[in-house]
């Protein structure tokens, strides 16, 4: 973990802290991603990616949620993540928004169906940049 406090490893044009939230979420470690990200959200938060952030950081709560088997709060996270996510174009920051909006929509019905605790059963899922990093 040494390190992620400040950002992930260094990807050409991302700032640290946002490739940091990547390399988290794809370990699973969704708290962390959240934390990494806060601070420059934080930064940005009135400015133009504003809402994008904050939508990845309400993505990694829903599955802090789900570690905790709080399918209920997942859910209401997840569709406060897509509405502030679809904001955004396809492709934004590096990010392919699209794939990110599916499978959010493939993890909200799951929830939906109310069939108990889908990260328990399917594991957890990965988003990576386009660049193929993080």
């Amino acid at each position: 973990m040494a390190g992620l406090e400040e950002g992930g490893k260094a990807v050409p044009g991302v700032d640290r802290r946002y490739a940091g939230f990547f390399e988290c979420f794809n370990r699973g470690l969704f708290y962390e991603a959240h934390d990494v990200l806060e601070s420059l959200w934080l930064e940005q938060r009135g400015g133009p990616n504003g809402f994008f952030y904050k939508g990845l950081i309400q993505l990694a709560g829903a599955f802090v949620h789900l570690q905790k088997d709080r399918t209920g709060p997942a859910a209401a996270l997840l569709k406060l993540a897509r509405a502030n996510l679809r904001r955004y174009p396809a492709a934004h920051e590096q990010l392919d928004v699209r794939a990110v909006l599916v499978l959010m929509d493939g993890w909200l019905g799951k929830l939906e169906r109310g069939r108990g605790n889908p990260l328990a059963d399917e594991g957890r899922p990965v988003v990576a940049l386009l660049n193929g990093r993080t």
